[in-house]
């Protein structure tokens, strides 16, 4: 089972980095707003169907909620928000390795100090040289990005 849930896992990576390239272009067109609410929308849209005819528990225990857990839809729609800004500019690969290095720089934060209720994992050298180490990738990659925008356009319309 583990294995399958690598894979969807590994599908749910491919399916994020396919929408915010789709998104990027989209949000250029229609805005970045637009973009985001759309997203948002047409998922509250299926996610309330699957909760119609799938859901196990009771949709409004989510009132029950403290209010602290309920920020978190905030970074769900600021990170979405953000990605649409930043793909046309940056690239969907650019984009998604500095999301990583934030998930993983925020992660080794949270990890450190055990926050909410989590294992406590230390930061030491180790991850401190495994996220120069992706940092330093991010430079390359942004760094490469740079230059094929910079090169020529008649080099790819030649092929």
């Amino acid at each position: 089972m583990n294995i399958a849930l690598l894979g969807m896992t590994l599908l749910g990576g491919i399916l994020l980095s396919a929408q915010s390239s789709i998104n990027g272009a989209f949000g250029q067109k229609a805005g970045a707003l637009e973009s985001t609410f759309l997203t948002f929308f047409t998922g509250m849209l299926l996610l309330a169907l699957a909760v119609l005819f799938f859901g196990q528990g009771d949709v409004l225990l989510i009132l029950d909620a403290p209010r602290w857990q309920l920020s978190a839809v905030w970074f769900g729609v600021s990170y979405l928000f953000l990605t649409i800004l930043a793909v046309p500019k940056i690239g969907v690969t650019a984009a998604s390795i500095a999301t990583v290095i934030g998930q993983l720089s925020a992660g080794m934060v949270l990890d450190h100090f055990g926050t909410f209720g989590g294992v406590e994992v230390a930061f030491d050298f180790k991850r401190f040289a495994g996220l120069l180490f992706m940092l330093a990738a991010l430079f390359f990659i942004y760094r490469g990005n740079k230059r094929r925008v910079e090169a020529p356009a008649s080099d790819s319309m030649a092929s």
